[in-house]
């Protein structure tokens, strides 16, 4: 198997920590490539354009399903998609890199089916739904109303965390990164 046709799929409760152990593996790992996905939400103050995201509207969005642009997508809230296109995977590929994917959980699980063997998938947890709540109020970006929907949501996923080859409790960002080093390297230079 070519090192560019191996995906790395990292999946998570909103909140507990897998953007940030993504970019820490990008930081140490020249062979990983980011897929941006696209999304239907609003733009974030610290978020940019085709660096974070693929901005689109709702009916743009909808649009590129009709056309089967995407590799897989999903309704995550009302009139709120996400999806990979298949363009960003091609486009990582033609870099002959190794695609890292930064996706909610049932999009972790769809992509792992897409890609069966040539992907690894990773459920990123915290030690509890407290942590997870204290998380999500300290990031500040959050109404009372869509912490409450996302906590909700994060119970549900947590049910799916065995779907994954890996599960990384986050714990300790040293230790995760640690631990996650471990588990792309041991994926991706196989003895």
């Amino acid at each position: 198997m070519n090192l560019n046709e191996k995906v790395v799929i990292f999946s998570a409760p909103s909140g507990a920590g897998k953007t940030t152990i993504v970019k820490h593996l990008l930081s140490v790992n020249s062979t990983l490539a980011f897929s941006i996905s696209a999304c239907s939400r609003e733009k974030r103050n610290t978020e940019v354009d085709g660096k974070d995201y693929h901005f689109l509207t709702v009916d743009d969005f909808q649009q590129k399903i009709k056309s089967k642009s995407f590799v897989e997508w999903q309704e995550v809230y009302k009139d709120n998609y996400y999806g990979t296109l298949k363009s960003e995977v091609q486009r990582i590929w033609k870099e002959n890199k190794s695609i890292i994917f930064d996706v909610d959980v049932v999009g972790g699980i769809h992509l792992k089916k897409y890609f069966g063997d040539k992907a690894i998938s990773i459920f990123v947890k915290t030690q509890s739904l407290n942590e997870l709540e204290t998380r999500l109020r300290n990031r500040k970006t959050e109404t009372e109303f869509t912490l409450q929907t996302r906590l909700h949501k994060a119970k549900k996923e947590m049910k799916y965390e065995k779907e994954f080859d890996f599960i990384l409790v986050n714990d300790h960002p040293e230790t995760s990164f640690q631990k996650a080093e471990s588990i792309v390297n041991s994926f991706l230079n196989p003895q």
